[in-house]
C-alpha cells in the first residue's frame, strides 16, 4: 500500500511539474519572448498524430470483431431481431461518421502543420456546404429516430388479446410476480393492502383475484405474446432481460408495460449455447440500494405444452392463505372458496 501512495505521489509531482513548464512556456508566447513555431515540433506532432490515428482505427476493429460473441448476447424473441437491427444500423452510421470525423481531425494537422513558407487562406464561409451538414444529419436522424419510436410505440402498446399476463413487482431487494388464474383476469390490487404475505397487495373485494397465483420463478410459453404489467413498490428499479432485448423502468406509483414474443425456449438456448446450465434472468438494471446485486429473477421459457401443464399445476394464492377469506365480502367468500378450491 505505501509503495502504491509514493508512486502516485511520484506520478502527482510530475504532472505538477510538467503543468508549471506549459503554463511558464504560454506566459512567455503570451509576452512576446518565445516563439513556438518550430518546423520539427509540428512535423513530429503531425506524425505522431497520424501513427495514433492509424493505430486507434485498427485497434477499434480488431478489438470489436474479437470479442463481438462477448458482447453480443443472441436474441430470443421477436421483436429483439427489431431491436438489434436498429441497434446496428445506428452502430454503423456512427462509427462511419466518428471514422470520418477522427480522419479528418488529425489528418488536417498534419496537412497544414507550420511551414515558414506556407501562407493561411482566408475562407470565411459556404453556404452550400453550410446545408449540406445541417439537412443530412437532420434527415439521417430523423430516420434513425422515427425507426426507433415506432419500435418503441408497437412493444409499449397494447398487447394482443391472447396475450398471456405476469405482474411484476420490484422491491427492495427482490422480484414478486402474479399470474392471473383460471379466469384469465388479473385482479386488483391496493398498495394499502401489502403487508409481509400480501406483497403485491392483492384486492380480494375482487372476485378476479381469488385464483390469482403467485410463482417463484416466472415461466412464459415459446412463440406466444406474453405481457409484463410492471410495478415497484418503493424505489424505481427497472425489469431487464437482455436475452429478450426487454428493458422497461419499474416506477412507484406509476404501472408500466411490455410485450414480446419469446421464440426460443431455455432449452432451445442452452443447445444453441452448448450450456445445459444456462437459464434466463430479470434483473434489475438501476442502482436501487445496498442490496441491488441480489435482484436477479429466474425466467423459464417452456414450450406451449410444458407451459400448459405448469399453468394447470399451479395453486391459487388464496388458497394457500386462507386466513385472507376474511378480507373476502361475505356475499363472495363461496364464490373465493370455489375459485381457489378450497
Amino acid at each position: 500500500m505505501l509503495s502504491l501512495v509514493i508512486w502516485i505521489s511520484v506520478i502527482l509531482v510530475a504532472v505538477i511539474l510538467f503543468t508549471i513548464y506549459r503554463v511558464y512556456t504560454l506566459v512567455q508566447v503570451a509576452k512576446g519572448k518565445q516563439d513556438t513555431r518550430d518546423e520539427n515540433n509540428t512535423t513530429w506532432n503531425a506524425t505522431m498524430g497520424m501513427i495514433f490515428l492509424i493505430g486507434g482505427i485498427i485497434a477499434f476493429f480488431w478489438y470489436s470483431t474479437k470479442e463481438f460473441d462477448n458482447y453480443t448476447l443472441p436474441v430470443a424473441s421477436d421483436h429483439g431481431v427489431i431491436t438489434d437491427n436498429l441497434f446496428w444500423i445506428t452502430m454503423a452510421v456512427t462509427v462511419f461518421v466518428f471514422v470520418v470525423t477522427q480522419i479528418l481531425l488529425f489528418y488536417f494537422p498534419y496537412k497544414y502543420q507550420y511551414r515558414e513558407s506556407n501562407t493561411a487562406s482566408f475562407y470565411p464561409h459556404n453556404n452550400k456546404l453550410e446545408v449540406l451538414w445541417t439537412i443530412v444529419p437532420a434527415v439521417v436522424l430523423t430516420l434513425l429516430i422515427g425507426s426507433g419510436l415506432k419500435a418503441w410505440w408497437d412493444i409499449t402498446d397494447e398487447a394482443p388479446q391472447d396475450a398471456e399476463v405476469v405482474e411484476i413487482v420490484g422491491y427492495q431487494f427482490a422480484w414478486a410476480s402474479r399470474y392471473p388464474g383460471k379466469d384469465k383476469q388479473l385482479g386488483d390490487a391496493d398498495y394499502k393492502l401489502i403487508d409481509v404475505d400480501n406483497q403485491m397487495g392483492m384486492d380480494f373485494s375482487d372476485k378476479s383475484a381469488f385464483d390469482d397465483f403467485l410463482p417463484r420463478e416466472i415461466h412464459i410459453p415459446k412463440g406466444k405474446p406474453v405481457l409484463f404489467k410492471i410495478k415497484a413498490r418503493d424505489v424505481i428499479h427497472s425489469v431487464y432481460a437482455p436475452h429478450f432485448r426487454m428493458q422497461m423502468n419499474a416506477v412507484p406509483g406509476m404501472p408500466t408495460q411490455f410485450w414480446f414474443v419469446p421464440n426460443k425456449s431455455t432449452e432451445d438456448m442452452r443447445v444453441e449455447l452448448g450450456n445445459p446450465d444456462f437459464n434466463y434472468e430479470l434483473v434489475c438494471n438501476k442502482i436501487c440500494g445496498k442490496g441491488h446485486f441480489a435482484m436477479r429473477y429466474l425466467i423459464v421459457v417452456d414450450e406451449p405444452e410444458d407451459y400448459q401443464k405448469w399453468y394447470a399445476e399451479q395453486e391459487p394464492w388464496l388458497s394457500q392463505n386462507p386466513d385472507y377469506l376474511a378480507n373476502v365480502p361475505d356475499n363472495l367468500k363461496e364464490v373465493a372458496m370455489i375459485s381457489a378450491g378450497m
